[in-house]
């Protein structure tokens, strides 16, 4: 029965939908900026163009054998393998570190999908109802004096019901 659990809460979870839909939010909004950036690379382009063309490849060349003439100087035996570990341990504390960004990125996705979702639908986000209660205290608060007052129990009138008995005048022995 767990399995069958596991795999029902898994095809009624909604998070990885809303994480397409935000995504797909995420992506038009970023959609819409490419125009800007056309135009700015079409402005800029010009001037690295001629940057390149003017660009001496010998002074490159010289520069990039001075850099790896550096890097292969750097290098020691006993250091290489002491940097192998050290950067094997670090690569396991980057993996989680990814881990745990990547689920926090997928969260906050979802959730933005999940507002995106709202807005499509026209429905009202839960933040503005909750600011609303935090503005106008007054209804809730009505309210929850109602379902209090339904919790109490409520004693019933007495209703005066005629009497078919005769009355009879009062004696002394009835008042003692």
């Amino acid at each position: 029965m767990a399995i069958a659990d596991d795999l029902k809460k898994t095809l009624t979870d909604p998070t990885p939908l809303y994480f397409a839909a935000g995504t797909a939010d995420l992506a038009v909004q970023q959609a819409k900026k490419v125009p800007d950036l056309i135009d700015q690379l079409r402005a800029e382009a010009p001037a690295r163009i001629e940057a390149v063309k003017n660009t001496d490849p010998k002074a490159v060349q010289e520069a990039v054998s001075a850099k790896f003439a550096e890097v292969l100087g750097a290098i020691d035996a006993k250091k290489i393998g002491e940097t192998a570990q050290d950067l094997a341990l670090r690569g396991v504390g980057v993996a989680a570190e990814y881990a745990v960004r990547a689920k926090e990125t997928y969260d906050k996705v979802a959730e933005h999908g999940e507002q995106a979702v709202r807005a499509w639908r026209g429905e009202v986000s839960e933040e503005i109802v909750d600011i609303a209660v935090v503005v106008e205290p007054e209804p809730a608060a009505e309210q929850a004096a109602a379902a209090a007052d339904e919790d109490k129990p409520v004693a019933k009138k007495a209703t005066a019901r005629k009497s078919t008995a005769k009355k009879t005048p009062a004696t002394a022995d009835d008042a003692s």
